[in-house]
This record gives C-alpha cells, sequence and structure tokens, in this order.
C-alpha cells in the first residue's frame, strides 16, 4: 500500500543580518553585513529548511504571497509546488527577490521531502558523484595585503584547498595596475600548482578586459568571472578564447530564460541555488548548459549548493563564499568541511543534514 504524503501545513522564515569582519568589497560595490532569510516550512511532524541570502522584504513574500500558495499541498509534489508558486508570482516579477524568495522556499520543500523519506537530498534529486570540488572565494579589494596574504595561505598551505578566487576590477576597473599587483602576491603566496582564479564582477570594458587576457595568462589565471557586466553578452562572448583563461556568469540568474540567453555567452556557467528558483529549477538551468557542452558552477551558499552539486552531471566546483561559509557554520548544524578542496554531502542523513540553531543566530535577527 503506497504511504500518503503529509500536507504542507506551515511555512516561516526570518532575517538577520550578520556583520562582516571588516567592511568588504570588490570591483563594484562595498558592504559591511550581509543578510539570510532562514525559511522553514511544516507538514505534521516533517519539517525542512531552506535559505537565501537577500534583502529582508523576503519575509513578506515568503509569509504573505508565497506560503498559502504551497500550504494544503501534498510534500511529496515538490515541482508541483514550485509551478504553483510561479504561476502566483506572474505579475510581481520574477528576476529579483520574488526569485530569491521562492527558492528559499523550494529548498526547504526538498529538504522537508527528503526528510520524510528516510533520504539525503542529494539521492532524491538523483546523485551522480560521491564528491565535488571547491574554491576559496574572498580575496577581496578591501583587504590590506597582509590579510589578503594570510587568507590565501590559510586556504592552500592550511586547509589544501588547490583553487582560490579573488575579486578584482578595484573602484569600478580604474585601478588596473593595483589589480595586476595583487594578482601576482596571490600568485607568490599560494604557488605554481595552486588553481588561482580571478573576479572583476563587471568593473571593466570590454577593451580593458581584452588588454588583461595575456597577462592574467602569464600568470596561470586559468577563471575570469565577470570580466564586463554580466548583461553584456556580446562583451563576455568577444573575451571567450582557445587561449584562456575561462570566463564565467551567470550569478545574477533569476530565471531560466536568463540562462538560456547567458549559456553561448560563456564558458562556464555559474547558478546561485538561493537565487535561480532552487533545486528545481537549477536542474533546468544545468540541462540547458548540458545541451550546450557546458559546464556549471554553484555561486556561494555552499553548503545547500553542495547537495544538487553532487547530483548534477556536467558540474565543475563550489564557490566556498568566505562571508556565507562563516554565517552558515554559525547558524547550521552538519556543515561541510572544505579541507582538502572537495566536498562529499553525507548518504547517511536525511534532507540536506543541516540543522538551524536559532539560539546562535538570535542576536542577529532583522
Amino acid at each position: 500500500m503506497t504511504q500518503r504524503s503529509p500536507v504542507l501545513d506551515r511555512v516561516t522564515a526570518d532575517a538577520y543580518r550578520v556583520p562582516t569582519p571588516a567592511p568588504e568589497g570588490d570591483g563594484t560595490l562595498a558592504w559591511d553585513s550581509t543578510t539570510i532569510i532562514v525559511t522553514q516550512v511544516a507538514a505534521g511532524p516533517v519539517t525542512g529548511l531552506g535559505w537565501t541570502y537577500a534583502d529582508a522584504s523576503c519575509v513578506p513574500l515568503i509569509e504573505g504571497k508565497l506560503a498559502p500558495v504551497v500550504t494544503g499541498r501534498p510534500l511529496a509534489d515538490v515541482p508541483g509546488c514550485w509551478t504553483a508558486m510561479q504561476r502566483a508570482i506572474r505579475n510581481l516579477g520574477r528576476p529579483g527577490l520574488v526569485s530569491c524568495a521562492l527558492s528559499a522556499i523550494d529548498i526547504a520543500l526538498w529538504d522537508a521531502a527528503a526528510r520524510w523519506l528516510e533520504l539525503p537530498v542529494s539521492r532524491l534529486l538523483g546523485r551522480v558523484y560521491e564528491r565535488v570540488a571547491l574554491y576559496g572565494s574572498g580575496g577581496f579589494t578591501t583587504m590590506p595585503d597582509d590579510e589578503f596574504s594570510l587568507q590565501l595561505r590559510q586556504w592552500v598551505h592550511e586547509q589544501d584547498i588547490p583553487r582560490v578566487k579573488i575579486k578584482i576590477g578595484e573602484s569600478w576597473g580604474t585601478e588596473v595596475e593595483r589589480d595586476l599587483a595583487r594578482i601576482r602576491l596571490a600568485r607568490q603566496v599560494v604557488g605554481e600548482d595552486a588553481d588561482l582564479y580571478v573576479d572583476a564582477n563587471g568593473a571593466y570594458s570590454v577593451g580593458q578586459a581584452a588588454r588583461l587576457l595575456e597577462p592574467l595568462r602569464e600568470l596561470g589565471v586559468t577563471w575570469f568571472e565577470e570580466p564586463v557586466s554580466s548583461d553584456d553578452l556580446d562583451g563576455l562572448a568577444r573575451l571567450r578564447s582557445s587561449g584562456g583563461p575561462d570566463i564565467a556568469a551567470g550569478e545574477y540568474g533569476y530565471d531560466l530564460p536568463y540562462f538560456a540567453r547567458m549559456v553561448p555567452a560563456v564558458d562556464c556557467l555559474q547558478i546561485d541555488v538561493t537565487r535561480c528558483g532552487g533545486y528545481t529549477e537549477w536542474q533546468r538551468c544545468a540541462a540547458l548548459a548540458a545541451a550546450a557542452n557546458r559546464e556549471v558552477s554553484a555561486h556561494c551558499a555552499p553548503n545547500l549548493s553542495a547537495h544538487i552539486a553532487v547530483a548534477t552531471q556536467n558540474f565543475r566546483h563550489i564557490e566556498w563564499f568566505a562571508d556565507h561559509d562563516r554565517i552558515e557554520r554559525h547558524f547550521f548544524e552538519g556543515c561541510l568541511d572544505p579541507g582538502g578542496g572537495t566536498v562529499t554531502p553525507s548518504l547517511s542523513e536525511p534532507g540536506h543534514g543541516l540543522t538551524f540553531q536559532p539560539d546562535a543566530a538570535a542576536e542577529y535577527l532583522a
């Protein structure tokens, strides 16, 4: 006899604002805090956990607009819940905060459904790999050289992570010599064997970025993220070359059509599971990339990304972003250890194996 799925009866969300250790910045933005929206769903005794990194205005979107759409539905029908939410937000505009809110609920639904079935999320999604690669990400343009070097040294020489990424494009691309000096310093610190990536956050013009390609090759940089605005698809495509570095973008994708437009312009497509529409939409985005013979890379939210990463055939690596790693280790029990440069989500823990620690988060409630 088939077990009947429990019915969703509750969706809640809270926003937490977590200060950074010091003011941080990249090529086009500065910040001093990170806001995380923690979302929980319940179907009787079964609960699920998700989150997104966005603005606190996601909370009323989740509780006021999306929660009524999924409550009363069978927990097992996660894609059906997603479709209902997608239809309900038609007049709100899918890209942006609405998609972040949808993503948080979708992730929580997959977690709850997997817990109900007593399966890991990765197995419910269809696991492909035992483990996936990751890279340490930070290297903010605001960091003094000593702190910058220490962070790189910790990743590569203490945690044995053989891939790192730093921010360049300082002051909207007006400090190119400073950018190159920091890349040279990074290469000196991490050594010749580590993979070195750079992220300009869209700071350069196409001409500037093109002139940087040869110096980047000389310094062994193999990944050039958002050398120009991610809206400049023609510019991204013009910067791709057989000699590398790989051109990457996609982190600002909030719906499937965006990724369809982006795929031909990049060597590797970035997807943020907390923005794109959750695990449900991630699978469709990754399929678009696979059809074009492209790999995908997970943008941030590392402990959520790992579970969809091992279920994605054309997967390259996870961005183990310093800010999110710090928050997730503080807020959630069961976080993965990035040491060694790969992670293996548990096959013995149901759901994604993460448990929210409200007492630890309480002081940051927004």
